[in-house]
């Protein structure tokens, strides 16, 4: 589904972003990466749709390599691949459905989509999404009168309805309370194995990274230093991949201690 050959990410200054990557993800995975901030997560994730370029090596989805794809082949790529983020990236003046609705801006043209002339088919996409993740009541208030949950929920909704068969995303939970945190994570996981979206999540709390992964891939100043099933995860995994000994908000984050 995702494969990484030999990437590196070196960036403008000489920070060394990714250090020749070799990983396959394949179709349906739930895979979370953890490591230290700066350690490549979000460079690794963002790499995939490229909203970061890499300095060498290729990142092939599908059998077609995203690295080298241009202009309507590139858009038609990205449509595949929905992001989510941990500030939401929201119109917040905007209802919530309109907020759904511009993942479908892929499948129309640029103009139909600035007079806001979406089709019924996607209309009932979009709503069909906010109930999945249970907001469809929300459907019509403006994106601001919502929790941060909801609002990541939103978020949930907008790649679904771009139907999307990837989903990337970067510190989801980050901003959220325990309860709501589990609420999103729930949300993606129940995604993930209903509709077989293949999901790729930056966490940083590791309890959470063991208990919703299938896998997870470890990150140490833009190495891979782990890849392997979240059971085998060991407390003394961590510390390898975190380079120390765990803290305590690092292993209990999410939970409610």
């Amino acid at each position: 589904m995702i494969e990484f050959q030999n990437v590196s990410k070196v960036y403008s200054n000489g920070t060394i972003g990714l250090k020749n990557i070799n990983l396959t993800i394949k179709k349906g995975e739930f895979v979370v990466i953890v490591g230290l901030s700066g350690a490549g997560k979000s460079t690794l994730l963002r790499s995939i749709n490229r909203l970061h370029e890499i300095t060498d090596g290729q990142i092939v989805i599908d059998g077609k390599s995203i690295t080298a794809a241009k202009g309507g082949e590139l858009l038609r790529m990205r449509r595949d691949i929905g992001m989510i983020f941990q500030s939401f990236n929201l119109v917040k003046r905007s209802s919530v459905i309109r907020n759904v609705l511009s993942g479908r801006v892929g499948y129309h043209s640029t103009l139909r989509m600035l007079l806001g002339m979406f089709p019924q088919h996607d209309v009932d996409l979009a709503l069909k999404a906010l109930e999945r993740v249970n907001i469809r009541e929300k459907a019509y208030s403006r994106a601001d009168e919502l929790s941060g949950g909801q609002q990541q929920r939103v978020s949930i909704a907008r790649a679904l309805a771009q139907e999307a068969k990837i989903i990337l995303a970067d510190e989801p939970v980050a901003s959220l309370d325990p309860l709501t945190t589990r609420q999103v994570m729930d949300d993606l996981k129940r995604i993930n194995q209903d509709l077989g979206i293949t999901t790729v999540v930056n966490l940083h709390f590791i309890d959470l990274a063991r208990e919703y992964a299938t896998r997870i891939i470890g990150l140490r100043a833009g190495e891979l230093v782990y890849d392997g099933p979240a059971s085998e995860a060991t407390d003394e995994v961590f510390s390898h991949i975190y380079g120390r000994a765990i803290k305590q908000d690092e292993l209990l984050g999410g939970t409610g201690h």
